[in-house]
């Protein structure tokens, strides 16, 4: 009797864990628009794997700020630190891909490791100013180590070998698109399986109501002090990926820039919401570089109008624009049964 009990109390929370992990209408659609993109924009691959790198450095802050409730504008760090990572892996190590991007995401890891305890001792506008001072001071090292980082004029020099040894970088960007894809396409399993883990559920608590989330014996600081590192190990990998397929890696990473672009994808997607990363992205770099090739000079009028706009009209972002919209249906359809049963 006690097993089949146990079965029976067990049995809710398996057919959740497939629930949290089915496929879905989205997953199927977003990922073929992917796919469908490398035959439908061939001259457009250098952007494309530019747009889902970035998607995936997106990704990474969301898991801290969506998820965690970590106000930081400092993820470049992550990605800037993991792109010298995997440069200087390659320069002086391997030139083997998939290496390097491990030791993007390492020192990136540790960099969270390092700094997470101190970081999340505070909250709010002063949380925020540390990430931004020890951005600030990252940048500032790499400007100044000329003989480590190249300064200003970046890192270069090393050679990145075909991935598993059959598919070689070429100027076309078509082995750097796919590679891309995949590391993207498995740093999203890893970040939907941790936001629905046990993990992912009591950060959430934690966001929502860290108070209660003590009383509970959840041991508060160590959870954020994991999610941070889990971010700024994916930022890390977006970072080594851009140092890999381009060949370079320069100060202009470790910038407040790239931190607050990243951010305005996310108001753009909407947070909390892992493909928020991805529709918030593709909009933010795709409308960036189309206007910018409109009027090279005044481009960033249009994307200040764009950001207006989404903030007005779209709260939640894309994703939550959906949402309301799937809401609006399932009530009106609601509604059509309720009069059809009168």
């Amino acid at each position: 009797m006690a097993t089949l009990s146990t079965a029976r109390a067990v049995a809710p929370s398996i057919r959740n864990a497939f629930a949290a992990h089915r496929i879905n209408a989205i997953d199927v659609g977003i990922w073929m628009v992917a796919i469908g993109a490398y035959f439908v924009v061939p001259t457009y691959l250098s952007l494309g794997t530019t747009v889902l790198i970035m998607i995936l450095f997106t990704l990474s802050l969301d898991l801290a700020v969506g998820y965690g409730g970590i106000d930081t504008l400092g993820q470049g760090a992550f990605y800037g630190v993991g792109g010298y990572a995997a440069a200087f892996w390659a320069l002086n190590v391997t030139s083997e891909p998939i290496s390097g991007l491990v030791a993007g995401a390492l020192v990136a890891a540790l960099l969270g490791i390092v700094t997470g305890p101190i970081i999340l001792r505070t909250r709010g506008l002063t949380l925020i100013m540390i990430t931004l001072a020890i951005t600030s001071m990252l940048e500032e090292f790499a400007v100044t180590a000329k003989s480590i980082t190249g300064g200003d004029d970046g890192l270069t020099g090393y050679h990145i070998d075909p991935i598993f040894g059959m598919f070689h970088f070429d100027i076309y960007f078509r082995t750097a698109y796919f590679y891309a894809l995949a590391v993207l396409a498995v740093a999203f399993v890893v970040a939907r399986i941790v936001v629905n883990s046990p993990f992912g559920l009591t950060i959430r608590g934690i966001r929502e109501n860290p108070v209660r989330m003590r009383l509970l014996g959840v041991p508060i600081r160590n959870r954020l002090i994991g999610l941070f590192t889990l971010s700024g190990a994916m930022a890390g990998v977006a970072g080594a990926l851009t140092a890999q397929v381009t060949g370079l890696i320069g100060v202009d990473t470790l910038t407040f820039l790239v931190s607050g672009n990243a951010l305005i994808s996310l108001i753009l997607g909407g947070f909390g919401r892992l493909y928020g990363a991805f529709l918030g992205a593709a909009l933010f770099y795709i409308f960036s570089d189309r206007a910018a090739a409109i009027n090279p000079f005044h481009w960033y009028l249009g994307l200040g109008v764009l950001l207006i706009l989404a903030v007005r009209f779209m709260p939640n972002g894309l994703i939550g624009l959906g949402e309301q919209f799937q809401l609006f249906r399932e009530r009106k359809q609601g509604r059509g049964l309720d009069r059809g049963a009168s």
